[in-house]
């Protein structure tokens, strides 16, 4: 549509909004270009024209410029003016002779003029182009205009020269134009430019396949024809830089152990380079360890092997040394030696070590060959002649000499050394000899060996001491008896014999019979001389068997009563039930007891011990107990709508779901929540409800709860309509719901509000001085029993329209709910 059809369309939009008179006109700019300026007035009564001047301010070479215009326009266009030039506006209207009725003033600016072209349009990445132009006169800010020839069209507004246009799509051919623009207007687009975004960044991979050697690889970028990738190591000014056609590049030749970063980008039939990548890193893999030596350490009675080797002080980052040796032993480390465990005796390792970074292993190094220690000598015998003893043992593999340690239990000790396989030495009755041979070579002594033990007869313990140390087990403490290499203890009662060998004087006799009688006896022994048999015997009970067989029935709604299988001898037995309140307890002689006073909503674990004048049983295996969960303390019912109430109550402890109901003569409502709250639908307005709940544990244990009854609000009328009445007056009536219900009336407008409220039983009220010439909303609404408005009954909404003074036709605009 052209500017003359909408002159026309804005006159016609002004005859039609007079309907009354005004004080004067007024006037509004309602748009601007460079060289026009386009009015809008409102129209003045008894107008026979319009003329409108513009004069330009602060610009003594420009002339002022009026139209006529008549009187049916109130849109209208003035020029040509200056562009981005400021003009004084006066709009007036005149009668048949020309004197002025009334006018109207207003100030506006033209639009800036069209800019100059666009300097130049150059790429910053795949995505962005900055764009550079000469800045114009007057312009506040300016106005980038980007498209494309598959529908891309976006302006963006910029400050200054140069700009950035960013979110573009990479290898793409774009048309640029600028607009200036000021507070009012823009000016006309500049000649456009053509530009194109280069190809997109390519995403490297890189990975080290040798210690002088990086592949670089990476997924080919649409229109690509060459791409470049650059190589620099850290810590150097070196620059590799490569050119290739395919996606896989190896570069070799590089430094061991070395980080490189690395970066690439793609070239254009049209020989531009793309964007470049994000930088990665990528370190070569390390060289091989050198100077390998070996040596043996014992870690207590383990021997370990730690190897060393030279580290090269060339390498940068992390790295990992493994150390291997034949029978898959292997260590880590970080430093320059490690420690590989266990090694054995006699044997013959060859080891090699691997170093590791980031980029995989490297070669390993040379192979070391190692003989470990000897192993300790075997098959220890001792001759003894009168007061004379010979130790003789078998010659090991690897040994170079060998030493006889010779201990006697007093503390006196002596060695013998020699390059041979036997030792000779004075000896005495009476005592406990220990004998052990160790071999040397040049890794190391051998581990201990054989112990070989010479003894005469023990004698008996003394200070034999019995103690029930828990419900069947026995622990027996004695002094220790000289010449005793062993103890053996016996505890035995009518069905069973139970043993114990130890070298200490003391041993632990479990998994007795409970609630039985043993007599223990302690036997020292040697292994030359046998046992001593002729010891005193002693007598103990162990405690009582713990009962079995727990059942736990419900008594009433606080009591149960427990009861259970024992079968001992002589026992009380304490019953006791533990929960989060504290415990319970009842104590009796019998195989059954009652715990009362349980409170709802608990749960207990029930255990039962028996005891006697020995010691107590063991707990039996506990039951879970759980009492019937309690009813909300407090149950409150809303009315949220004419069918629909909100139901809420109070957390009740052990209740973990809930079905509450509301019931009446005329249905139901009904609701199944792990909340303490539910929304129920279906509710009969008007109507008495039964409200109940059912309260349910996690096990399933159920309480049933009743509350007090719920009366659901009166229902809301229907047929609701507003009559004109006489002197300003408008009659409110509707179709009774209930005789017996109160009712009230709203009438809410933009400038007034009316209430009326009708006898009970009657279906009309009056509403009087009404204003007209305003929009209703209407509601009516019965009232609660504590004179309170239902919320919820519907609006209707009219319109009330003036016949002159007084209330003229009245419309129906519609219905909606309250909000």
């Amino acid at each position: 549509m052209d500017s003359m059809k909408w002159l026309m369309v804005f006159a016609l939009l002004g005859m039609g909004t007079q309907t009354a008179a005004q004080s004067g006109i007024t006037v509004t700019v309602f748009s601007a270009t460079s060289k026009t300026l386009i009015l809008r007035w409102t129209p003045f009564p008894g107008a026979s024209s319009y003329r409108v001047t513009a004069t330009p301010r602060n610009s003594p070479s420009s002339s002022a410029v009026f139209f006529l215009f008549g009187p049916n326009t109130v849109l209208g266009s003035i020029g040509p003016l200056e562009p981005n030039l400021q003009y004084d506006i006066t709009v007036e209207a005149l009668n048949g002779a020309g004197d002025v009725l009334s006018d109207a003033a207003a100030q506006s600016s033209t639009a800036p003029d069209t800019i100059a072209p666009i300097t130049a349009v150059k790429p910053k990445d795949s995505t962005t182009l900055i764009v550079e132009f000469t800045e114009a006169p007057g312009a506040t800010h300016y106005i980038i205009r980007t498209e494309n020839n598959y529908g891309f069209f976006r302006e963006e507004q910029v400050n200054s020269s140069p700009a950035e246009i960013g979110s573009l799509t990479p290898y793409t051919d774009y048309t640029i134009s600028i607009l200036a623009a000021n507070g009012v207007s823009r000016s006309q687009p500049s000649t456009p430019m053509e530009a194109k975004t280069v190809l997109p960044p390519v995403h490297l991979t890189a990975s080290s396949p040798s210690n002088d050697s990086i592949i670089v690889s990476w997924d080919p970028v649409d229109n690509a024809v060459l791409y470049s990738v650059s190589l620099y190591k850290i810590n150097s000014t070196n620059k590799i830089t490569l050119n290739t056609t395919d996606t896989t590049l190896t570069v070799t030749d590089l430094d061991a152990g070395s980080l490189y970063i690395i970066s690439g980008y793609a070239w254009d039939v049209e020989g531009r380079q793309g964007e470049r990548s994000i930088y990665i890193n990528q370190r070569t893999r390390p060289p091989s360890p050198v100077a390998l030596s070996a040596l043996v350490v014992l870690d207590g009675e383990v021997g370990e092997l730690l190897v060393s080797w030279e580290l090269d002080q060339n390498i940068s980052g992390t790295i990992q040394y493994l150390v291997m040796s034949d029978g898959n032993l292997q260590c880590n480390t970080t430093s320059k030696n490690c420690t590989i465990s266990p090694v054995a005796c006699g044997e013959t390792r060859t080891i090699q070590v691997t170093a590791v970074n980031e980029a995989g292993p490297g070669h390993p190094s040379s192979p070391l060959v190692f003989v470990t220690f000897p192993c300790p000598p075997e098959a220890l015998d001792l001759t003894e002649t009168a007061e004379n003893c010979t130790l003789t043992w078998n010659l090991v593999p690897h040994a170079d000499n060998y030493t006889a340690y010779i201990k006697m239990d007093d503390g006196i000790e002596e060695t013998c050394n020699t390059t041979g396989n036997s030792c000779n030495f004075h000896c005495q009755c009476g005592y406990t000899y220990q004998l052990s041979v160790f071999a040397y070579n040049e890794a190391g002594r051998s581990p201990p060996g054989e112990i070989f033990n010479h003894t005469t007869l023990p004698c008996c313990p003394e200070d034999v001491s019995i103690s029930l140390v828990s419900t069947e087990t026995l622990e027996i403490m004695w002094a220790a008896a000289r010449g005793a290499e062993l103890y053996e203890t016996r505890a035995a009662d009518n069905s069973e014999v139970i043993l114990c060998n130890d070298t200490a004087p003391v041993c632990a006799l479990s998994d007795l019979t409970c609630d039985s009688s043993y007599t223990v006896v302690v036997t020292p022994c040697n292994d030359i001389r046998g046992c001593n048999r002729a010891c005193q015997p002693h007598t103990r009970d162990t405690a009582p068997c713990a009962p079995v067989d727990l059942m736990v029935t419900q008594k009433n709604e606080s009591c149960v009563t427990v009861s259970w299988t024992a079968s001992n001898r002589a026992a009380t037995y304490t019953v006791s039930a533990v929960g989060g309140d504290g415990r319970r307890t009842c104590t009796t002689d019998t195989n059954s007891c009652d715990i009362a006073d349980l409170p709802c909503g608990s749960t207990y674990e029930v255990v039962v011990i028996a005891a006697n004048n020995v010691s107590q049983s063991l707990p039996s295996f506990s039951v879970p107990l759980e009492t019937a969960p309690c009813c909300p303390v407090s149950l409150t019912v809303d009315q949220v709508t004419q069918a629909m109430s909100n139901v809420t109550w109070s957390d009740a402890r052990g209740a973990e779901s809930y079905i509450t109901s509301l019931t009446s003569s005329r249905g139901h409502a009904r609701c199944h929540t792990r909340d303490s709250h539910c929304l129920m639908g279906c509710i009969t307005c008007g109507t008495n409800y039964t409200v109940t709940m059912e309260a349910f544990s996690r096990t399933g244990h159920k309480s049933n709860c009743t509350y007090q009854g719920f009366s659901s609000s009166a229902c809301c009328p229907s047929g609701v309509r507003l009559y004109r009445m006489a002197n300003n007056s408008l009659r409110v009536y509707w179709r009774l719901s209930s005789n017996i219900h109160t009712y009230t009336v709203e009438l809410v407008g933009s400038n007034a509000n009316y209430t009326c409220s009708p006898l009970p039983g009657e279906n009309s009220c009056d509403v009087s001085d009404v204003l007209c010439g305003d929009v209703y909303h209407v509601v009516v609404a019965p009232l609660t029993q504590e004179g309170h408005m239902v919320q919820f009954c519907p609006q209707r909404v009219y319109s009330v329209n003036c016949a002159g003074n007084n209330v003229g036709m009245v419309l129906y605009r519609g219905k909606r709910s309250v909000d």
